[in-house]
């Protein structure tokens, strides 16, 4: 499949053990793609902090390997291992850090990566801008604590390739 004329992978999702009460749970250690594993979109301190669940459903899941396989996993070809410091939130675990109502980790359509320096980073900013589709792509700075971090979005349609650099919060 293509989109703005690039080679766009699609997913589907299996291995989810469907519960009593109809819902599916996927194992932590189930393979989204060659080199990330679910636990790494799920693991939130802030969840496990309050004691709150943060498990995906089948269409979050779907979404993270679209993620994976479009965007992380190029970047993971040029830059070596990625660190992923937020992916999937769920409602609580996203209102708990004050995310907005309709974040892209609420859907597993959005991952925010570790920046070891600002060099570093932008060069991350520039490949991805350059050859991958994604929704968003932010280069965001914290001015307070000196962390510098990736935000990349991407979803299945109607992905609007915007990117801010620098944006300072």
């Amino acid at each position: 499949m293509m989109c703005n004329g690039l080679p766009v992978a699609v997913a589907t999702v299996d291995g989810g053990v469907v519960t009593e009460s109809g819902r599916m749970v996927f194992d932590g250690e189930m393979q989204l793609s060659e080199h990330f594993r679910l636990c790494e979109f799920t693991r939130s301190g802030a969840a496990i902090r309050h004691g709150l669940e943060n498990v995906p459903d089948a269409l979050a899941v779907v979404n993270l390997r679209l993620l994976c396989e479009n965007v992380l996993e190029p970047l993971r070809r040029r830059f070596g291992v990625i660190r992923i410091t937020s992916g999937y939130r769920s409602k609580a675990v996203n209102d708990l850090v004050g995310g907005v109502e309709f974040s892209q980790h609420r859907f597993g359509q959005a991952a925010d990566i570790h920046v070891s320096n600002g060099e570093v980073g932008k060069k991350m900013f520039e490949f991805l801008k350059e050859k991958v589709v994604f929704d968003q792509l932010i280069y965001e700075y914290e001015r307070k604590t000196g962390k510098h971090w990736l935000h990349v979005s991407f979803k299945l349609e109607g992905n609007r390739r915007q990117a801010f650099m620098n944006y300072r919060m």
